[in-house]
């Protein structure tokens, strides 16, 4: 005979009344795994010069009038940035009867609350140099922490980018965030044997998983991305 269930009871669980934010997060992506056939993508980046090129960067900022530090999330949004304009079928967004290719390139940028996931936008990314893309990202997440970000600063987004990296998550995959196209979700960094000319040396490598929405975007184009 089956056991009996418990009875759930003020006792054995608390209801927390969802949040506007919280509604709405699960509206958004609830539509988006419903609607957009996602498919994944996983490549292994080795950061070793990647690691380079932020420290000569932080040592140049260190020295401007309003010094700023680069994270590698900054490089990894300039990077995002300059991919979208050489593979501008990645910018896109579904609209049943067409596909809209953005003539912007406006990059979200996932911030964890304790609320719930919020995602400003720095606008027109390509066109910011690393510093600018560092002064932005800090503003707006110091803006979101604080709820004293604009309308304006959360819409317009043409592709996301979710990091996980900073809570050692390996990798991950992200759901799409409605009308974009893609979402680009980045793990860790992290030291990891390589075969390097016939040799097994241990080199920092982070994954990155992209989710493309197959309505609009082909394997092939995602690869190349």
């Amino acid at each position: 005979a089956p056991e009996p269930v418990a009875a759930i009871t003020a006792e054995t669980e608390v209801g927390i009344p969802l949040t506007s934010m919280r509604r709405a997060i699960a509206r958004r992506l609830s539509h988006s795994m419903q609607t957009a056939p996602h498919f994944y993508m996983t490549s292994v980046i080795d950061t070793g010069k990647l690691a380079a090129l932020r420290q000569q960067i932080n040592e140049y900022a260190a020295k401007d009038p309003w010094p700023v530090k680069v994270s590698f999330n900054d490089l990894i949004v300039k990077a995002v940035a300059r991919a979208l304009l050489r593979i501008p079928q990645m910018n896109v967004s579904f609209a049943e009867d067409r596909i809209l290719q953005k003539k912007q390139v406006h990059i979200g940028v996932a911030v964890a609350l304790e609320q719930g996931l919020i995602v400003p936008v720095v606008h027109s990314a390509d066109q910011r140099s690393i510093l600018e893309i560092a002064r932005e990202t800090q503003r707006l997440a110091e803006a979101a922490r604080t709820g004293k970000l604009r309308p304006e600063e959360l819409s317009g987004c043409t592709f996301t980018v979710s990091n996980l990296g900073m809570f050692d998550v390996e990798s991950f995959t992200a759901i799409i965030n409605p009308p974009e196209s893609a979402i680009l979700a980045i793990g860790a960094i992290t030291p990891t044997p390589a075969v390097v000319d016939g040799q097994i040396v241990v080199r920092d490598r982070m994954k990155v998983t992209l989710s493309s929405d197959h309505r609009a975007i082909d394997g092939a184009i995602a690869a190349r991305f």
